[in-house]
């Protein structure tokens, strides 16, 4: 089980919300939220409520400004617990849209789909096994 602990003021002052489950709005316990820290599993953050906005994976760690380091400029709004998964990792990427085009299956970490499948996109996907973070541009160590 995961614990995040939100504070409404940079590094770690001011007052704070500690939770182990998914919170679509935030500000029902703190006015803002501008430094947060991770103490277990891995967490999805937004920056608008009930899960919407630009979102930023948190693992475990201490994020004392966060916030303005990634733009976040109303801070944190709501979170959501990535649970934990154990067993395989498997996911089908497709080239074009709805599940069409070259297809490859992946089982674990890949740096550049471009480079490992020589494929031009990836715009549709389809997760079989266990819990997937994407993005457009690599990443340097997601452990």
């Amino acid at each position: 089980m995961g614990k995040i602990i939100f504070y409404e003021d940079r590094n770690f002052q001011g007052r704070s919300y500690e939770t182990s489950s998914d919170c679509s709005e935030l500000t029902s316990y703190l006015s803002r939220c501008q430094s947060c820290r991770v103490e277990s599993g891995c967490f999805m953050v937004y920056d608008r409520p009930n899960f919407m906005g630009n979102q930023y994976f948190m693992k475990r760690g201490e994020y004392a400004d966060y916030m303005s380091m990634m733009g976040l400029t109303g801070g944190i709004r709501s979170c959501r617990m990535i649970p934990m998964h154990r067993g395989q990792f498997r996911m089908r990427i497709y080239e074009r849209e709805n599940f069409s085009g070259q297809m490859n299956e992946l089982t674990d970490d890949c740096d550049s789909i471009q480079d490992r499948y020589r494929m031009s996109d990836c715009l549709s996907s389809q997760v079989m096994d266990g819990h997937w973070l994407c993005t457009s541009s690599p990443t340097s160590g997601a452990g």
